[in-house]
């Protein structure tokens, strides 16, 4: 079966991409070193022979020996002395009718030069490269003056064979040159590609292509924020996920961790140098949980960041405990009306109707008039389920749920911008709050009061709940929307932190009045809620912290910090 055959990776395309080209370099550098060096080395040799040769014709020797009647056996000598001093290959003098009187073959000497000599009778010095009786040579001829007259000629050359001696020489040293530099630039772009090979995987460029197109898309489709922070923490990726979970931009990518405005706490855990668990952390409109990793690899190289959002799952675990209350009071309500039902057919028995009459509907008066008295207020269904409930979840815990006078809201008022969800939220965790501040201030049963406004205001809906507990110490005021603060141990301190933060998503404010003591008959107190909202007392109760939220119910306005607090 044919398999076909996997492309070449990535560093091996390289590698023999890198090899080619560093032999074409070396290749076309020694053909230019050689090339240089034979023109050199024929330069060289023309400025050797005409300083030669200019010497010889210069000398006055050799003019006094051009006027003896035997020049040769004073000049023969001369010029194989001046040959080998110089290095050259032949000294040649002859007369103007170019008889040597010179030469390296004696048997040459008498014979007629070969080559031109017609400039350097006109009294110019030129160099040619000629074929002579040595070869081919590169020579200069140059005139010999005696009182103006040219009495004679000097011919001093460099066969080319010489000259390709040397050449072949200084291309050897050349060769072994580049082949060192060959053998150093291939062992050098293996070292490069074979770290290359590492940090790629042994992958070719289509599949780093495959795998970065995969990359992209497996970053915008998971749903959960992923961060990747380089070794100076700073973002080095971030999906859509993470930029929605922090509420970044596309101008956080390049920043450190520190400059984008995040709560410390999480900022801590984005930056803490060892692992993170599924920890939770509040932002202003969500609840993450953040799992951190470092990346190590010899050095610190970042961290990897997954956050989830923990903002439903949170809101759901509320809901659950309230439907738990819920069910709590409505089984311990179940198991009071079998009582009382155990207790008028008792009175039936006994013949005592009337006061079996009596005893019934006392109780069905005073569960009536608390429905009617929050179904006629609140027509909002959400709010008047909610308000209900928690009725019955403080009647079962010995507290008593008072709607206030001036409660009123009618259904269809609030716009569909305002989930129910965070209603339930808001108002559900503030009485929660306030039931568990009456109960922990150990007030009587007829102390134990609860107070509850709900109305929409100048275009604005206003809840306000207020107990008549011992309130909220003053060193406390300004961590009570903080995530984990409790004063009933560990493991709780949510429920006002989801409040600040739904208030916070629907642009609203909340706002804590530390103490209401004094506040006696029912109106709006000019202690309030530290805007001029007021609170509000039923007559006779005192004490007690008062929350007031107000959510706006046209135009979305700028968001702006969420809680206030007045003493």
């Amino acid at each position: 079966m044919y398999l076909p055959r996997r492309p070449r990776s990535l560093a091996g395309q390289l590698f023999a991409m890198q090899a080619v080209l560093v032999a074409a370099i070396v290749a076309g550098c020694a053909v230019f070193a050689y090339l240089s060096d034979r023109d050199q080395a024929n330069e060289t040799a023309a400025r050797q022979v005409q300083a030669a040769g200019r010497a010889v014709a210069d000398s006055p020797s050799v003019r006094d020996a051009i006027r003896t009647s035997d020049p040769s056996a004073l000049l023969q000598p001369y010029a194989e002395r001046v040959r080998l001093d110089t290095g050259v290959d032949f000294v040649t003098i002859m007369n103007p009718q170019r008889i040597r009187w010179t030469h390296p073959d004696p048997r040459q000497i008498g014979m007629p030069f070969i080559g031109r000599t017609a400039p350097a009778l006109r009294g110019r010095t030129f160099t040619e490269t000629y074929t002579g009786t040595l070869g081919p040579s590169i020579r200069v001829v140059t005139p010999v003056r005696d009182g103006g007259r040219i009495t004679g000629l000097v011919s001093v050359g460099i066969t080319v064979d010489r000259i390709s001696t040397q050449v072949a020489h200084q291309l050897k040293l050349l060769t072994l040159a580049a082949g060192a530099a060959l053998l150093l630039g291939g062992l050098g772009t293996y070292v490069i590609n074979a770290r290359l090979r590492r940090h790629t995987h042994g992958m070719n460029a289509a599949e780093l292509s495959r795998m970065h197109d995969y990359h992209q898309a497996a970053l915008h489709a998971v749903r959960e924020g992923l961060l990747m922070l380089d070794g100076a923490r700073r973002i080095a990726l971030i999906n859509d996920g993470g930029r929605e979970l922090l509420d970044l931009d596309d101008s956080a990518v390049g920043r450190s961790v520190a400059e984008l405005g995040l709560p410390s706490p999480l900022t801590g855990a984005l930056l803490a140098s060892e692992p993170r668990v599924d920890e939770v952390h509040m932002t202003d409109d969500r609840i993450v949980v953040v799992n951190t990793r470092p990346v190590v690899g010899g050095e610190r190289r970042g961290t990897v960041i997954t956050l989830r959002d923990h903002t439903e799952l949170q809101a759901l675990s509320g809901e659950l405990d309230s439907e738990r209350g819920f069910t709590q009071a409505l089984r311990s309500q179940a198991h009071e009306a079998a009582n009382r039902l155990h207790t008028v057919v008792s009175l039936i028995e006994l013949d005592r109707v009337q006061q079996a009459v009596e005893f019934a509907t006392a109780e069905l008066e005073l569960a009536q008039a608390l429905t009617d008295r929050v179904v006629g207020a609140v027509g909002e269904p959400v709010l008047a389920a909610l308000l209900l409930g928690k009725a019955a979840q403080a009647n079962e815990r010995g507290i008593e749920l008072v709607l206030t006078d001036d409660s009123r809201i009618d259904d269809g008022v609030l716009p569909s911008t305002l989930p129910a969800r965070d209603l339930v939220t808001i108002l559900g965790n503030l009485i929660d709050n306030a039931m568990d501040a009456v109960r922990d201030g150990g007030a009587g049963r007829d102390g134990a009061r609860v107070f509850v406004t709900a109305l929409v205001d100048d275009g604005q809906l206003l809840l306000t709940v207020r107990d008549t507990g011992t309130g909220v110490a003053p060193g406390d005021v300004d961590v009570v929307f903080r995530r984990g603060w409790s004063t009933r141990g560990p493991g709780r301190g949510l429920g006002l932190a989801l409040v600040r933060q739904a208030v916070h998503r629907a642009h609203g404010t909340v706002s804590l009045v530390r103490g209401t003591e004094g506040a006696g008959d029912g109106s709006r107190g000019a202690e309030g809620a530290g805007d001029g909202s007021g609170g509000r007392s039923a007559e006779g109760a005192g004490g007690g912290a008062e929350f007031t939220v107000r959510l706006p119910l046209g135009a979305v306005v700028a968001p702006r910090d969420s809680v206030e607090t007045s003493s």
